[in-house]
């Protein structure tokens, strides 16, 4: 069966934030692939919304056997089992118990309906290249042809 490197995006900001995060890599590891590698903690602010709970987000890297598909499908159904209601719809963000995005398909460029790949948006987003720089600083965006660590220190400029 053939493999493939996938990297995660995981945010919580409401409940018991570390451990909802914990539970997800759980998870993650059993269903969906072999954990590889695994960012740390960083605490933001809600970007995109309004809200007076900080966030804790972390970035993964996991080796799977399963298409793309299936792993947004796999990550869906772990947000709903800890407790997550509903996805973000039309560009409004909410507090949430547990968001699980993919960054990363190996470096494919992939695009259905509801999945974009590489994620469209985190090159924008701190909270996601931190934890991103702890794990992949030299993996090349396939789009952008910048590493993780050239798009953190852009964003930061």
């Amino acid at each position: 069966m053939e493999t493939h490197i996938v990297y995660l995006a995981l945010g919580a900001n409401i409940g018991d934030k570390e451990k909802n995060i914990h539970l997800a890599l759980e998870n993650i590891d059993k269903r969906i692939g072999k954990l590889l590698a695994l960012s740390a903690f960083y605490v933001t602010k809600a970007q995109g919304f309004d809200s007076d709970n900080l966030f804790i987000n972390a970035a993964c890297k996991i080796k799977t056997e399963l298409s793309p598909l299936e792993v947004l499908e796999y990550t869906q159904v772990i947000e709903r089992e800890l407790g997550r209601k509903k996805k973000t719809i039309g560009g409004q963000y909410t507090d949430r118990l547990i968001d699980i995005d993919i960054l990363f398909y190996d470096n494919q460029i992939l695009e259905y309906p509801h999945l974009i790949i590489p994620h469209p948006h985190m090159q924008e987003r701190d909270y996601v290249l931190k934890p991103m720089s702890d794990i992949a600083s030299d993996f090349r965006h396939p789009i952008l042809n910048k590493t993780i660590e050239e798009l953190t220190s852009a964003y930061f400029e």
